[in-house]
C-alpha cells in the first residue's frame, strides 16, 4: 500500500490516498486488454461512506484490484484523519471537486462508491467524465425520499453534546445497522456507551459530527429524476438484499429513467456489504468495470481470494 497526500483544487485543504496494486503472483492469468498508445491501465477510485474511514474499505479495494488487475485508490474524505476538515461552505459541490483531484493526481478512470460515496458519485457522473461507475447503497435522495429519514432531534442532540442520543437518532432513522435499528431509542443509546468503548465505535462518535454536514448536503442536493437525464457513464447501482429497501427503491428509479444505469439486487448483503469477507460484491464490481461477464471463479482463486463452500453468484 502506498500513501500520499494530494492538495485540494481550492488551494486550502489537502486528502489522504491509499493506493493498491496487485502483486504480480495474484494477477489474473488472463490477458488484460491493452491500453490506448501504450499508457498505463487506468485505476480505480473508491469512495468510502458516512461514519467511517477508508481505511474499513482496503480489503475490499484490494480484492478489486487482484481481480482488475488494476490500482485502485481509497481516500479519505474531509473531516477524517489524514486529510482536511469540513470546510463551512461544505456542500456536494466539495465533495465531487475532490474526487475530481484524487481521479486526476491518480489517473483513475472508474469510480465505486458506497453509500453516501455513492450520493458524491452519482452527483460527479453528471458533470464529470468518468468511465464507468459502480455505487452500492447510494444514498441519493429523490423528490424528497430521503427527508423523511433526517430527525432534527439529531442535530439537537448534537448542539446539546449527547453523543449518545445523537448516535441513537441516526442509527434510527437512516436504519442503515440491520434489526439493531429498530431497537427503542434507549436501547441504541446504551449500545453507543457500550460500543464507545472499542476503537470502531470510539471513531464513529469522532466522526458523528461530518455524518450531520454529510446528512445536510445530501437533503439540500434532493433532486428529481430528471436531473440525471444527462447522465451518460455507464453505470451499476447496487443495493444489498438485507439493505434498507429505500436504497433499492432509489436504484430502481434512476435506471428505468437513465438508459445509461442499471440497478441489481446482491442477495444476501447487507448496508455495509464493501466492509464484510466474502467475495460476491467485489466480483460484481470487478465484471461490471471490466465490462466482462465471463470473471469466473478461477479467477477468484488465482487472485487469492476465498470462496466459502457455498459461494454463489447472484444479481
Amino acid at each position: 500500500m502506498e500513501t500520499r497526500t494530494i492538495r485540494t483544487d481550492d488551494g486550502e485543504g489537502h486528502l489522504q490516498v491509499h493506493s493498491f496494486s496487485p502483486a504480480p503472483a495474484t494477477a489474473l492469468p488472463v490477458p488484460a486488454p491493452p491500453a490506448a498508445d501504450g499508457a498505463a491501465r487506468p485505476g480505480v477510485v473508491v469512495i468510502h461512506g458516512t461514519l467511517v474511514t477508508d481505511a474499513l474499505y482496503r480489503p475490499f479495494a484490494l480484492k478489486i484490484a487482484r481481480l482488475l488487475r488494476r490500482p485502485v485508490h481509497t481516500y479519505n474524505r474531509r473531516g477524517r484523519a489524514g486529510s482536511s476538515e469540513q470546510r463551512e461552505d461544505y456542500s456536494a459541490a466539495t465533495e465531487v471537486s475532490d474526487l475530481r483531484t484524487v481521479m486526476r493526481a491518480t489517473g483513475a478512470a472508474d469510480v465505486v462508491a458506497h453509500s453516501y460515496g455513492g450520493f458524491v458519485a452519482l452527483q460527479a457522473a453528471r458533470t464529470e467524465p468518468i468511465r464507468r461507475l459502480v455505487t452500492y447503497d447510494a444514498a441519493v435522495s429523490l423528490s424528497g425520499s430521503l427527508s423523511r429519514r433526517w430527525r432534527p432531534e439529531l442535530e439537537h442532540s448534537m448542539a446539546a453534546g449527547q453523543l449518545d442520543q445523537a448516535w441513537a437518532h441516526l442509527v434510527q432513522g437512516l436504519e442503515t445497522a440491520g434489526p439493531v435499528s429498530k431497537l427503542p431509542l434507549g436501547a441504541l443509546r446504551m449500545l453507543s456507551i457500550l460500543s464507545a468503548r472499542t476503537r470502531l465505535g470510539a471513531e464513529m462518535r469522532q466522526l458523528l459530527p461530518t455524518a450531520v454536514v454529510e446528512m445536510r448536503a445530501v437533503l439540500q442536493a434532493d433532486a428529481e429524476l430528471g436531473d440525471f437525464a444527462g447522465v451518460t457513464t455507464p453505470t451499476l447501482m447496487l443495493s444489498g438484499g438485507w439493505s434498507p429497501a429505500y436504497f433499492a427503491e432509489t436504484g430502481r428509479q434512476l435506471a428505468a429513467a437513465v438508459p445509461a444505469i442499471d440497478f441489481a439486487l446482491v442477495p444476501g448483503q447487507l448496508h455495509e456489504g464493501p466492509l464484510r469477507p466474502g467475495a460476491r460484491l467485489a466480483l460484481t464490481t470487478a465484471r461490471f468495470l471490466a465490462d466482462d461477464a465471463g470473471l469466473r471463479l478461477q479467477r477468484l482463486r488465482a487472485a487469492g481470494i476465498p470462496l466459502g463452500n457455498r459461494f454463489r453468484m447472484g444479481r
